[in-house]
């Protein structure tokens, strides 16, 4: 892929953040900062456009709630076509966390991570999606 130069014109305030991201993020450059904002966009428009994406879906839960392991089984088994693989790590002694990889249309993933994240016993969870291609 060929990178191309171009000038950039901003206001100071927003120049101010631009720096801030890159420090935030502890990019290399502004150009690197400026890519991974484009990209993030483009990601975003192809979750609202319904496209196909792929993702995790992350969940810490305590596995001794009552009958929430057969609950998230339930509803993984319901979307199997989106999920592609489960990690299931024990991180203290009652404390679970789970990675499940998903591929699908944007707006299923978010439905069954909707569905997994929303269920009675599950702590924190979070769905990071992208785009393919």
């Amino acid at each position: 892929m060929q990178v191309k130069r171009f000038g950039v014109s901003l206001e100071e305030e927003m120049l101010k953040e631009l720096d801030k991201l890159v420090l935030t993020n502890q990019f290399p450059s502004r150009s690197q900062a400026i890519r991974f904002l484009i990209k993030s966009k483009m990601v975003k428009e192809s979750w609202d456009q319904n496209k196909t994406v792929a993702g995790a879906i992350v969940i810490v839960y305590d596995h001794h709630k009552r009958e929430l392991n057969s609950k998230l089984m339930t509803v993984q088994h319901d979307f199997h076509e989106l999920i592609l693989s489960t990690q299931h790590v024990h991180i203290e002694h009652d404390l679970c966390l789970e990675t499940i990889a998903v591929k699908g249309k944007s707006k299923d993933l978010i439905e069954l991570a909707d569905k997994i994240i929303g269920t009675k016993g599950i702590r924190h969870g979070k769905l990071v999606m992208t785009e393919l291609g």
